[in-house]
């Protein structure tokens, strides 16, 4: 595939967004910004047995924020805990198949922020480095 095909399904993701929506009882959640654009999302994911069994999200923002997002809530289910919070910026960009570049790649990384740091919150545990540097 060439470029301009990874550039119509981000797209496509963003448009549809059917991952879009707030999950009943979420075992854990977590709500981010990017102060920089105005993007806004908040997580929400139900958790079994150490694993995603369900991932959405809310939020508003570019074309990238929302329709990575959308993509990226959707690989989750299935993963484990500790697989997830050992996600990089790769994950996400493996995942949407497409490398934003610098200026934008906050925009992409912003669900996987907050996925992450809702899982260490639902763990117990601190925020790593990695993670409070997406």
């Amino acid at each position: 595939m060439d470029l301009d095909m990874y550039a119509e399904e981000l797209l496509s993701s963003y448009e549809t967004q059917k991952n879009k929506h707030k999950l009943d009882k979420p075992d854990a959640e977590m709500h981010e910004e990017n102060v920089s654009c105005g993007d806004r999302i908040t997580v929400f994911l139900k958790i079994e047995n150490g694993r995603v069994k369900e991932a959405s999200y809310e939020g508003d923002g570019c074309v990238i924020s929302m329709g990575s997002a959308n993509i990226f809530v959707e690989k989750l289910i299935g993963k484990s805990i500790d697989e997830i919070e050992r996600m990089d910026k790769k994950a996400v960009i493996d995942a949407i198949s497409l490398d934003p570049g610098p200026v934008r790649l906050h925009c992409a990384t912003l669900s996987l922020k907050a996925v992450k740091e809702a899982l260490f919150k639902y763990d117990n545990k601190p925020v790593d480095r990695l993670t409070k540097e997406l």
